[in-house]
């Protein structure tokens, strides 16, 4: 095979992906029928199957597409934040924003896997664990800097404080889905902006106020 005819193949890999995402994350893996991946991509069965071996493996390749895209709004909203505050109320906006603006179609596609394959898909249920798992450390660890640095309380637990954040947003966001109401979340990105303030010690509540402002 040509170097050209390589890259055209990856773009076109890249384009059913792209199309084949929002599919997933909304419908489902099982909700998902290659009829409509076939309408949603524009191909034929074969030319998908040209480019994937199973349609689990478009699966699978959708939601890295998915969970990358939220990757780059962490990265993009952490970009420029100092301070353990500042990057751990931008952590609570981007997924605060997934109800009313997903960076795919459907909504988390992390909280969406997990739910659907849990005890259906091995596969799938072990990449939304490990990405979980990518933003419980992250918070986690952006407790810990805070706490080795001062901004934060010595009793911030790194591991309680993520499990907190992650777990009261993926909560808002299933009861926001569920209910229609977006309104949940809303009230859960401002409890954890309270409850991350309070993390501060004696004397550096004018820090966090300034950053609950912002």
């Amino acid at each position: 095979m040509t170097p050209e005819a390589m890259r055209k193949g990856e773009r076109t890999r890249r384009a059913i992906v792209e199309r084949a995402a929002p599919v997933f994350n909304t419908k489902g893996y099982y909700g998902t029928s290659m009829s409509a991946l076939v309408r949603e991509t524009g191909l034929e069965k074969g030319g998908i199957y040209g480019h994937f071996s199973s349609k689990e493996q478009l699966a699978i390749a959708s939601f890295e597409y998915a969970v990358g895209a939220q990757r780059d709004r962490f990265a993009a909203a952490l970009e420029g934040k100092e301070g353990a505050v500042e990057r751990l109320f931008a952590v609570v906006d981007v997924l605060g924003r997934t109800v009313e603006d997903p960076p795919v179609a459907g909504g988390c596609a992390v909280l969406n896997t997990a739910v659907e394959s849990d005890d259906t898909n091995p596969v799938l249920k072990e990449k939304a664990r490990k990405e979980m798992d990518d933003w419980l450390r992250l918070v986690g660890g952006i407790t810990k800097e805070g706490v080795r640095s001062g901004e934060l309380s010595p009793e911030a637990d790194p591991r309680e404080t993520a499990s907190v954040v992650v777990g009261t947003l993926e909560g808002a966001l299933m009861l926001s889905k569920l209910c229609d109401d977006p309104g949940h979340m809303h009230r859960a990105v401002a409890y954890l902006k309270r409850h991350i303030g309070s993390l501060a010690p004696p004397g550096g509540e004018s820090g966090v106020r300034t950053a609950t402002q912002d």
